[in-house]
């Protein structure tokens, strides 16, 4: 009776680790300049335009889905990493981060906007490598530099530390409809909690870099490494009930990915661009 029991549970995991959460309706690849280590940075909420970095977050340049053209809004470094697309898909906010004479990072952020192109100057020679908020958002995330969860909402921010003030926090993200937040805890995995940082669910381990598709849908990057580099890496949906779906293998060294509008866009380690469509 116990081995059948033990034989039912290790089913019913199987099923849960390959459910069908997505299906892919077709996966095609997208013409970039060959030799450079690209990587997808941001994706519009419409699903018209990507923005590209490369593998050190240095430059960023909006790339059109329809046409494949390319305008570079910044070559500086830093520019690729946490950037910020308003909900209209009309500005961008990214960082230039500089190093002073003390060794310490600072970093200016600046807001693009998409129809004048034209950039201003939204914070000066700001300490550390926080994440940045959508100020014409009602609710918003980052992380403050002593790596815990900030909420801001409605202008008014909220330290949370769900799994505890001792953990370091990545990778913070508010669900579409404002009722979830998905964070990594460094080491540990990712967790599921509401937004008053409560009623927190371990998720997985293997979830890194993860978007919301949408209200109880996530796809993430699995990757194994060898300490050094990256040796094996795919794209996973995940549901909040804990079902997932592997929809790149790892062979196929896929790195982060960025979901909009049916589409979720990615690379490989080779910097070659790829556009999936599901439903």
């Amino acid at each position: 009776m116990k081995k059948t029991f033990l034989f039912l549970a290790a089913c019913a995991f199987v099923m849960l680790a390959n459910a069908q959460i997505l299906e892919v309706v077709s996966t095609q690849q997208l013409p970039v300049e060959n030799g450079k280590m690209w990587k997808v940075a941001g994706f519009s909420p419409a699903g018209d335009f990507l923005l590209l970095t490369d593998s050190y977050d240095k430059g960023l340049v909006r790339y059109d889905v329809a046409t494949q053209a390319k305008n570079v809004i910044s070559e500086g470094v830093g520019a690729g990493w946490a950037v910020k697309i308003s909900k209209d898909g009309k500005n961008i906010v990214y960082r230039e981060k500089t190093i002073d004479a003390n060794k310490i990072t600072r970093s200016n952020i600046y807001k693009h906007s998409l129809v004048s192109n034209q950039r201003s100057l939204q914070a000066k020679a700001q300490v550390g490598m926080t994440e940045m908020v959508d100020k014409s958002a009602q609710v918003d995330i980052t992380i403050n530099t002593d790596l815990h969860i900030v909420l801001v909402r409605n202008g008014k921010n909220i330290v949370l530390t769900p799994s505890g003030a001792n953990e370091r926090y990545i990778d913070a993200k508010v669900s579409p409809d404002n009722k979830h937040i998905i964070y990594r805890v460094s080491g540990k995995g990712c967790y599921i909690c509401d937004l008053e940082g409560k009623n927190v669910r371990f998720l997985t381990s293997n979830c890194h870099a993860p978007q919301w598709y949408d209200n109880n849908t996530l796809v993430a990057m699995d990757y194994d490494d060898n300490g050094e580099q990256v040796t094996a890496s795919g794209i996973v949906a995940y549901t909040l009930d804990g079902k997932s779906q592997v929809l790149v293998e790892k062979s196929q060294m896929a790195i982060f990915p960025h979901v909009a509008n049916g589409k979720i866009a990615y690379t490989n380690t080779k910097g070659e661009l790829f556009l999936m469509t599901v439903k």
